[in-house]
């Protein structure tokens, strides 16, 4: 299939999928784009998205980026979704070099110092890797989660990755989101409950307090609001 094609084929599916559900999305895509992987932080939309992925077609591949800084209680959440799925397929995608190998190379506290430079190092490298051996990916990207996101499509084409990207829950809200997993009985990390609404990496990450934005706890007092992975 080639750039043209898949062109039509996005704008034809943006369209026709914005009215019917994840579920039909992620059954579409997963049969048109044979080589198509689920990226998965195990937040909230994530791990719906890995429920229903598993109910759907568990022979697609689901991969983790592995920064090496994340907080326990993920690491505990990735270790009883597999215990929960039998035979998923989950991916642990690294940075190339280690936490070590950083601070010789940029010294103390990179996410301090440059928070763009280690999410690019420990995020979007990765990932770029992972993704180029794919043809198409699914996010937990919502529009309401942040002003950058607002026009996110549900079926858009990847100009950074290079492929197609389907956003399966792009219109829910996040009591849809929580309406799914009490419903479902899905395994969530219990940081959730703790008011981290958005749960990136153990020092980037900090509590929402009442009334604040669900992302204000990322990077919190810089001006960075995502990390790379989604323009």
């Amino acid at each position: 299939m080639n750039l043209l094609e898949k062109e039509s084929l996005i704008e034809k599916a943006s369209i026709e999928f914005e009215e019917k559900t994840p579920h039909e999305l992620i059954k579409y895509a997963a049969e048109t784009f044979p080589s198509i992987t689920l990226a998965s932080s195990f937040g909230a939309e994530d791990v719906v998205l890995v429920d229903m992925l598993y109910k759907t077609n568990p022979e697609v591949d689901i991969f983790y980026l592995d920064t090496d800084f994340h907080f326990k209680e993920t690491y505990e959440t990735i270790e009883k979704i597999k215990e929960r799925y039998e035979g998923i397929k989950l991916v642990r995608v690294q940075p190339e070099i280690t936490p070590e190998e950083q601070v010789e190379q940029y010294g103390e506290k990179l996410w301090e110092t440059s928070p763009d430079k280690c999410c690019d190092i420990r995020k979007v490298q990765p990932l770029t890797n992972i993704l180029g051996k794919y043809d198409a990916w699914i996010t937990g990207i919502r529009r309401d989660q942040a002003p950058t996101r607002a026009n996110s499509k549900k079926v858009e084409y990847d100009n950074k990755f290079g492929l197609v990207k389907f956003n399966p829950l792009a219109s829910w809200t996040t009591e849809d989101v929580w309406s799914y997993i009490r419903e479902n009985d899905v395994i969530y990390n219990p940081l959730h409950d703790q008011n981290y609404p958005s749960i990136g990496c153990l020092y980037c990450t900090r509590q929402v307090q009442p009334g604040e934005d669900p992302r204000a706890g990322r990077w919190s007092d810089t001006s960075k609001t995502e990390c790379g992975l989604h323009k």
